[in-house]
């Protein structure tokens, strides 16, 4: 029996982790029919049925699922050893995968990758824009970025961004129409605009604290976004009450564009962190991200640069 190669095996990976053959054959960089082709050899060589197909998505038999847990590891072993040795080179070199909110990647990210990929120009950097809590091993990420309270306790966490606050807003045109809340449950006679979280699919519920305490308040409104950018665009144009990062809309209360409403119940919480497997093989590419990424005493710049904008 012909043996399968490391590249057929990579191409079965994807369509078991996609669930599709056309999704799969995008991240590939390569034709669905081609993907179909690999699988059908594969499936040829080792005599058995990997996958089951329908006209609109693929479930993996006992074999492909036997198949898919037991060689997915070792090839993301076998990956990072390549990477590891390209590190011999004098420059370090690979691809760094990360996901992120959009503000993070916005205001904190970009602002200083940018610099680290003009100084190192054989590092390829893949930014995806996330607001769930994505299993970075399974999805195969280098390394993810939250807010440092939620980051599990088996993944090294390096700080990236200053202190956080959350900031009740509106714009004077929708307060001058609405009474003000004074507490957080007044909320609830309000045009609250949400956000929809995209990997688990609810909507955002609102913090807040005070004198320790912390509880969330599920809000309602006209208005869902699954981007905290089209929410403070629908907030400067007056339609309802948003929570979004202090920094993200300071710049619009400086200049009256927004008010902001429940001040005193907000309180700072743990800023942005950097996290990843602590049993990670560390490449040169990937120390390089890190040290550009990690929190130094001019990080609050970089908000100000990235919401002004």
């Amino acid at each position: 029996m012909a043996r399968p190669n490391l590249d057929d095996l990579a191409v079965f990976i994807t369509v078991g982790r996609e669930g599709n053959f056309t999704r799969a054959a995008a991240k590939l960089g390569v034709s669905p029919s081609a993907v179909s082709q690999t699988i059908k050899e594969l499936e040829e060589r080792l005599g058995v049925r990997l996958l089951t197909r329908n006209t609109r998505s693929v479930a993996k038999t006992e074999a492909g699922e036997r198949l898919l847990a037991s060689i997915a590891p070792l090839l993301g072993q076998v990956e990072a050893e390549i990477d590891a040795l390209r590190d011999l080179r004098d420059n370090p070199a690979g691809t760094v995968r990360i996901t992120a909110d959009e503000y993070a990647i916005r205001g904190l990210l970009w602002p200083k990758l940018r610099e680290c990929l003009r100084a190192y120009p054989d590092i390829t950097i893949e930014l995806i824009t996330d607001y769930g809590l994505t299993d970075i091993v399974s999805e195969r990420f280098d390394a993810g970025v939250r807010p440092g309270g939620i980051i599990a306790a088996d993944m090294i966490a390096v700080p990236i961004g200053p202190t956080m606050r959350m900031a009740t807003v509106a714009s004077p045109a929708y307060l001058a129409r609405h009474s003000s809340p004074k507490t957080p449950q007044d909320l609830t006679r309000h045009r609250c605009i949400n956000l929809r979280l995209p990997t688990h699919g609810g909507l955002y519920s609102w913090e807040f604290g005070k004198g320790g305490r912390e509880f969330h308040v599920r809000v309602e409104g006209q208005l869902i976004f699954n981007s905290a950018i089209q929410i403070l665009d629908a907030t400067l144009d007056g339609y309802g009450l948003a929570q979004l990062p202090d920094h993200q809309v300071r710049p619009h209360l400086e200049k009256g564009e927004l008010v902001e409403v429940l001040a005193d119940w907000s309180e700072p919480f743990a800023g942005y962190h950097l996290y990843y497997q602590s049993r990670r093989l560390q490449t040169a590419a990937f120390r390089v991200i890190v040290e550009a990424l990690r929190l130094r005493s001019s990080t609050t710049s970089y908000f100000d640069t990235a919401s002004s904008d």
